[in-house]
């Protein structure tokens, strides 16, 4: 199982989103995601999410909490346990990104990018709840949602 981090910045109302449109080979091709990515050998989760931070976005942040731990069960590229987190950010200005196109997006608006159907699920829970909470995403092949357990308790997507 890959571990990664997933990263929502905020400034101003706006999460700075990553149009996942520069490589040939991307599991998230087309889809619009926060910043993160793998750990590396003996990084924590918090030092992986604010290293790929600054790789992707040539930003500094403040007040950088952990919200959510996701298990994405994905048939088509392996399954990954993802430590989630938000940030803010003091400034709009980012550095270009190899892995695709940055854009700080009103949060209401989110909603209409093209996302992954289980970022659906999460993206909202930032918003309306403050703890830390737990999210299993069950893919099909081909990656479509087929369930998820909030919190260890299913629901159907």
């Amino acid at each position: 199982m890959r571990i990664t981090t997933l990263c929502y910045i905020e400034r101003g109302g706006r999460f700075l989103m990553l149009n996942r449109d520069k490589k040939a080979v991307d599991e998230n091709k087309g889809k619009w995601i926060g910043v993160g990515g793998h750990l590396e050998e003996n990084e924590s989760p918090e030092e992986c999410v604010l290293r790929e931070i600054r790789e992707e976005t040539g930003l500094t942040v403040a007040d950088v909490r952990l919200r959510g731990i996701i298990t994405f069960i994905l048939p088509d590229w392996g399954n990954e346990l993802t430590f989630l987190y938000t940030a803010k950010a003091d400034t709009f200005d980012v550095s270009a990104c190899s892995e695709g196109t940055l854009k700080w997006i009103p949060i209401e608006e989110i909603g209409a990018l093209p996302l992954w159907e289980g970022d659906r699920v999460f993206l909202p829970l930032l918003q309306t709840r403050q703890d830390c909470f737990s999210l299993k995403l069950i893919y099909a092949p081909g990656g479509d949602l087929t369930g998820y357990a909030l919190d260890g308790k299913e629901c159907e997507a």
